[in-house]
């Protein structure tokens, strides 16, 4: 390193945010960018361990290689930084925003001291790279004769269109929706990740060869079987879309709605896109958020943008400790309190609470009828708008599996082989469809190492 004390000399300095009260006016990311001066520093924090942890598979699912690339920005060698970052990862600018880095939570310089800033470093390299040219299509020199179709067009997906597609193959992405993404497009708010940074992406992908089929649902619009027919190999990234429902009197009442359901229709207003049914819209309401998690964060900063009246967020699992767990020592994951940024601009938290039912009046939901998990009491709000976002269960397979019976497992989630093939020959899985709902840093590497498998099926194919 650069500097072998540097992280005995600095502390470990965030990001800065745009202010709350500003933020929330728009609908723009709320992070501002990092001097070159405050990232050489941040990396400098970085130890050059023996065993670095944070590229493990405990800290890294994609092994980014992040002692490399600390020391390259530490030198102000920003172009090095990029390659570094790209050998492992094909879409840093996607978890250098959206991952909750768990890298960061592997950092040995985290067992004594606060861990290097790992993410914010990352999203800062590949956002100069595009700034100054640096991201270029990668063409193959060579074409095979073999098709791929790819069928989902989320992180897995896209990652495993790109590793194909410069392995010379023709590969084509099938999408359901009218926009190429997954959940990148239409369920990540724009003040996470503004939708031209997926853009710029999805244009290298084009020009690298990968061709992209928007409003196709397999099964449906086009058969399972026709599309084996036409492709050598079939990948299935379709991500796992099931929501978590709420089975509890008054769940039929009008203006409760699943998280994604509000998500996307958001995320169509502010692209300029039609929205269908329904507008969900918090303006001027009392909004109930049922789950804790990343997708209740979305929500909660979304209810705060179109201007709600008030907005409580509600968790059945009792309040996390606001340091690391015993139960899950260093480099584990911590259980500990997180605040996101849609926590500071607003909102009241509520832990230990269980929804047993709802209350209405003309149809539409009026009352939240609530239980403290801990004491039993008994409580009421009242709401005019219910977002359930308590997370995801099962891949949707709908007429794919009416075709072919994919294996699944208890869960429902697809089953794969070592190679990452399912049950049907010449059909791979990844992602969240074969692992249940997961980081997107877990779906990129999944894609990147199903690309590697179809690569091999192919090449013993000829």
């Amino acid at each position: 390193m650069s500097d072998p004390k540097g992280f005995l000399k600095s502390k470990r300095t965030e990001p800065q945010k745009r202010k709350p009260s500003e933020r929330v006016q728009d609908w723009r990311e709320f992070t501002l960018p990092v001097s070159d001066l405050g990232l050489k520093e941040q990396a400098t924090r970085c130890m050059d361990c023996g065993v670095p942890f944070c590229q493990s598979g405990t800290g890294c699912p994609v092994e980014n290689l992040i002692p490399d690339w600390n020391d390259w920005i530490s030198q102000g060698r920003w172009r090095e930084a990029l390659e570094s970052l790209h050998s492992t990862n094909n879409f840093p600018e996607f978890t250098g925003k959206l991952c909750p880095a768990p890298c960061e939570s592997a950092c040995v310089l985290g067992i004594s001291d606060d861990p290097v800033t790992i993410r914010s470093i990352e999203s800062s390299i590949i956002d100069r790279g595009f700034e100054s040219g640096w991201v270029k299509p990668l063409v193959p020199t060579v074409r095979s004769n073999k098709k791929v179709a790819i069928v989902g067009s989320g992180p897995a997906g896209l990652a495993a269109a790109q590793q194909l597609a410069r392995a010379g193959h023709s590969v084509t992405v099938f999408e359901k929706a009218d926009r190429i993404g997954g959940l990148l497009r239409y369920g990540i708010p724009d003040f996470k990740m503004e939708k031209t940074v997926l853009d710029r992406r999805l244009w290298q992908l084009e020009a690298e060869g990968v061709a992209f089929r928007t409003g196709v649902c397999i099964g449906s619009d086009l058969s399972f079987s026709e599309l084996q027919k036409t492709h050598h190999a079939v990948c299935l990234t379709i991500g796992a879309e099931g929501p978590r429902d709420l089975n509890v009197s008054g769940r039929d009442l009008g203006g409760i709605h699943f998280a994604m359901d509000y998500l996307i229709q958001q995320n169509r207003t502010v692209s300029g896109l039609p929205v269908a049914g329904e507008k969900i819209t918090a303006q001027g309401k009392k909004v109930a958020i049922l789950g804790g998690g990343d997708t209740g964060s979305d929500c909660l900063g979304t209810a705060h943008r179109q201007g709600c009246l008030e907005v409580f967020q509600f968790e059945i699992l009792s309040r996390p400790p606001d340091a690391r767990a015993t139960s899950t020592p260093w480099p584990l994951w911590p259980m500990k309190l997180r605040s996101s940024h849609a926590h500071e601009e607003g909102g009241e938290r509520r832990w230990s609470v269980a929804t047993t039912g709802f209350r209405g009046s003309n149809g539409r939901v009026t009352h939240l009828q609530l239980i403290e998990v801990e004491t039993g009491t008994k409580t009421e709000l009242a709401v005019d708008l219910v977002i359930l976002a308590m997370g995801f269960t099962t891949p949707t397979l709908g007429g794919i599996n009416a075709e072919k019976n994919l294996k699944t497992d208890a869960r429902g989630n697809i089953v794969v082989d070592a190679r990452y093939q399912t049950s049907v020959p010449g059909v791979f899985a990844a992602g969240d469809a074969k692992r249940g709902a997961s980081l997107i840093v877990w779906a990129i590497a999944e894609g990147r190492k199903m690309a590697d498998a179809v690569q091999a099926h192919l090449q013993n194919s000829i």
